[in-house]
Formats: C-alpha cells, sequence, structure tokens
C-alpha cells in the first residue's frame, strides 16, 4: 500500500509552473521527493529506472518519442539517464503548443555534450530540497516568511523544541523516508554518504573518482559548513595526512557533488552600500541538508550535543535549508553577507521585486543580542537610496519565544518559523 503523500512547500510552485510551461524538470538530491511529488500532478508516467519493466531505458535512448506517449502531464523519472529525452521534450512541446505537459524528474544535472538545446521558454526548472522543519512537522509555521516580507506583526509565542530535539532533527534530516517512518536517527544520511562517495559522484558524469578521496572531500566540506573554506583550504585539509590532493582535483571532486545536488553553496549577496566597504564574494559551504554534513562528520544526535560548537554550524545549515523551502514560491533565493570589517549576516533572503531581510542565526538565545547589533548596523550600511530598505531582520534561534524587540528586531524561533 503506498504511503500517504505529505505536502510539501514547492507544491503550490509547481502547479504554478505547469500552468505556465510546456514541461517543468524538478531537480534536485536523491531521496529528497521528487519522484513522489510528481507522480501527485503527473497522469501518467514512465521510469527509466524500473525493476518491472528493464527495457525502458533502451527504449528511451532509440525510441524517445515512445516514451512520452500517455496521459498528460506524463512524468519522466530519472530523465537525464537518457539526455536524448530533452530535445524530444522540447520538440513535443513545440508541437503541440500546449501548457503542463510533461514532468521530468532527476537526480544529477547530465553531461552537456552539445547535442541539446537549453530548453528555455519550454521547459522550467524547479529545485526540490529536502524537507523543512515546516513540511515534516516539527514547525508549527505560526510565523511565515510570506508574512515577514508584507509587515504583518508577530504574535509572541513559545517553540516547543527543545534543544535535544533539534540534535536529533539536525541527524535525521529532512529525507522523506526518515520523516513518515518516524525515524530521528542518522541510519539514511550515513548510507547517503557512503553511496555517493562510493558510486553517485563517479556516475553523474562517467569520470572515475577515487571513493576515498571523495568521501575526504565531503568530510572537508562538513568541517567547514557554514564558512566560507576556499578550494585551497578544503585540499589542504584533504591532503591532511600527507597525501598530495591539487586543488584543481578538489574542484573537481567538489563540482561533482554539486552536479548531484549533495552540495549548495550560499552565494555572496551584492549589495549596495553607503561606504566603498569590500564587500566579500566568496560563497558560504552548504551541503544540501544538515545530516550530510553529521553523517560523514560521524555525529549521531548525541554526538552533536557534544561539540555544541559545530552544533551550531549544522543549525545555521538546517536554518538555511529552511529559507531556501519558504522563499521559492515568494521568488526568492538566499545569499549571505560579509565584507571585509567582519560584519555579516548568516542570510539575507532577496526577493525579484527587490524587497529583502537579513537574518542571523543563534542557535542559543543568549547570542540574539550580538546577531541583533550586527543586523541593525548592516541595514545601516546599506545605501537606501539604491536599494530598499529592509523589509525585516532576525535572529532566527533554536529555542525560545517569538517576539519583536524595542529596535524592531525579530526573535524568532525556528520550531514556528514556516513559508
Amino acid at each position: 500500500m503506498p504511503k500517504k503523500y505529505v505536502s510539501r512547500v514547492i507544491d503550490s510552485f509547481i502547479e504554478k509552473r505547469l500552468e505556465s510551461a510546456g514541461a517543468i524538470q524538478i531537480e534536485g538530491s536523491k531521496g529528497c521527493g521528487k519522484t513522489r511529488t510528481a507522480e501527485k500532478f503527473s497522469k501518467s508516467a514512465f521510469y527509466l529506472v524500473d525493476p518491472n519493466n528493464p527495457g525502458n531505458l533502451s527504449m528511451a535512448l532509440s525510441y524517445p518519442a515512445e516514451a512520452l506517449k500517455g496521459g498528460v502531464p506524463r512524468l519522466i523519472d530519472e530523465w537525464q539517464l537518457a539526455p536524448n529525452l530533452w530535445d524530444a521534450v522540447r520538440f513535443t512541446v513545440d508541437e503541440r503548443g500546449e501548457k503542463g505537459q510533461f514532468i521530468l524528474t532527476g537526480s544529477s544535472v547530465p553531461r552537456d555534450d552539445g547535442y541539446h538545446h537549453s530548453g528555455v521558454g519550454r521547459i522550467s526548472r524547479v529545485l526540490m530540497r529536502p524537507m523543512s522543519l515546516f513540511e515534516s512537522g516539527e514547525s508549527d509555521g505560526s510565523v511565515s516568511l510570506g508574512s515577514l516580507f508584507r509587515g504583518d506583526g508577530i504574535t509572541p509565542r513559545e517553540s516547543g523544541l527543545r534543544i535535544s530535539d533539534l540534535a536529533s532533527l539536525v541527524a535525521r534530516g529532512g529525507w522523506p523516508s526518515s520523516v513518515i517512518d518516524g525515524r530521528r536517527d542518522a541510519s539514511y544520511a550515513q548510507d547517503y554518504i557512503e553511496m555517493v562517495s562510493g558510486s553517485e559522484i563517479s556516475r553523474v558524469d562517467g569520470v572515475r573518482r577515487d571513493p576515498e578521496t571523495a568521501m575526504r572531500v565531503i568530510r572537508s566540506l562538513a568541517r567547514n559548513v557554514s564558512s566560507t573554506a576556499s578550494v585551497e583550504t578544503i585540499a589542504g585539509d584533504v591532503a591532511g595526512d600527507g597525501r598530495a590532493v591539487s586543488a584543481k582535483t578538489v574542484q573537481q571532486y567538489v563540482g561533482a557533488l554539486a552536479r548531484i545536488f549533495v552540495s549548495e553553496d550560499v552565494p555572496a549577496w551584492n549589495a549596495s552600500t553607503r561606504s566603498k566597504t569590500a564587500i566579500r564574494t566568496s560563497p558560504k559551504r552548504q551541503l544540501a541538508d544538515p545530516s550530510l554534513a553529521a553523517a560523514a562528520l560521524g555525529m549521531d544526535a548525541d554526538g552533536i550535543l557534544r561539540d555544541f560548537r559545530t552544533f551550531g554550524l549544522l543549525f545555521e545549515s538546517l536554518c538555511v535549508r529552511d529559507l531556501r523551502v519558504y522563499s521559492q514560491p515568494l521568488g526568492g533565493k538566499v545569499f549571505h553577507y560579509r565584507d571585509r570589517y567582519g560584519l555579516e549576516a548568516d542570510a539575507v533572503v532577496s526577493l525579484r521585486d527587490g524587497r529583502w531581510g537579513a537574518v542571523e542565526v543563534k542557535l542559543g538565545i543568549d547570542g540574539v543580542e550580538a546577531g541583533a547589533r550586527s543586523l541593525l548596523r548592516l541595514s545601516e550600511r546599506i545605501d537606501h537610496e539604491r536599494m530598499n530598505p529592509p523589509s525585516f531582520l532576525a535572529v532566527i534561534t533554536g529555542t525560545g519565544y517569538a517576539h519583536r524587540r524595542g529596535d524592531g528586531v525579530l526573535v524568532v524561533p525556528i520550531g514556528l518559523l514556516g513559508p
């Protein structure tokens, strides 16, 4: 009996894209729920990896048009295994001239062999991420990110999550299979890391990569999560036991991890400031889910609780994941800010219409004061003649009450934040 579908924040976003594009491509890390969500919107489906129909892949490679026959929207799952399907979908969309014809799902970006069209105007890309705390039911969503951009007030309310709960949620991650089964252990993420380093990182483009080196790169990214560590820093970390690994090699491994959606760095925010402050442009290192970083470091919930410094960095990773999920239907993207003087914001949510809000992440409530001061200094530094003033400034905490401080900065426990 199929498991009950758990609604995702991205559902409304997908629905709108199907109304405006001939086809959509849902991409993201393995196990984040792409296929199950696509099935919710599709009338028929073709699975390239189907144990009951082992000839599907061969047929798609040889006769792609056959794979596209069926009720619409038609789901084509793991389409990247037969990249020729892309041009077949594009051609069929042009021929039919109708919206919502196909849903493509894929867990890697295929090699660009130069034969397929970009798909612009026909195929709309949608990035899906692991589940946020709102989707998994650990956040009640009473503080809406959308409402913060609208300037709505927030009602004082206490989060029901404890620090020990957050450690378990970091270790478990936002993987639907773990959430639906009610697990809070780290087993899924541990298996995931082993799979990625052992096979997936080579399968993405057919380039054979050393599993041990792959695991070392993933562990280094985990040690440097929520930081702006350079490729050279990661290379030095990977070669820590005396094995020489060049920065070029590390960059190739990091690039492959991005192509299978295991890593997703946070780009720097290009703000207009009042002074000639040099804004740092290095991205912040993040994995697709904080559980992957914890697993790579060999940490379960108890281990996370014993290392509060690492816990803080993993908690920031969790908050960035959730902000990305909540901002997507708003047309928003998540950045970070840091300048030469050390002034920073852990996250800046920026919308297409120019509105933005800045966030500092503090696991413990004792960090709220410092976070608020930093956000206020950032707001003062922005040139409001060239950019909008912030829609909100917020400190996201692990526990405590949601409230608005006297200086206007919001305090929002992650267990109350929602889309």
